[in-house]
């Protein structure tokens, strides 16, 4: 692993790629493909997003994403 690496830098950038799912166009499908594109969507938001809001230690070449998954409010 690089000395150079920043794991603030790779959160924004899950962060940026959540967004970006949130834009993306519906392609011109439909039926059962039109779904799966949705799930498929809807999917990689929130695998995005949850690495977008992680807290990042890096320690000894151990990189650790702390993720809180509580509701708001717990």
């Amino acid at each position: 692993m690089s000395e150079t690496f920043d794991p603030q830098e790779m959160i924004t950038r899950f962060a940026e790629r959540a967004q970006a799912v949130r834009k993306r166009n519906l392609p011109a499908v439909g039926g059962e493909e039109r779904l799966h594109f949705i799930r498929q969507a809807e999917l990689d938001f929130m695998d995005y997003a949850m690495i977008g809001d992680a807290e990042a230690t890096l320690v000894d070449g151990i990189l650790t994403l702390r993720i809180d998954l509580r509701s708001p409010g717990e």
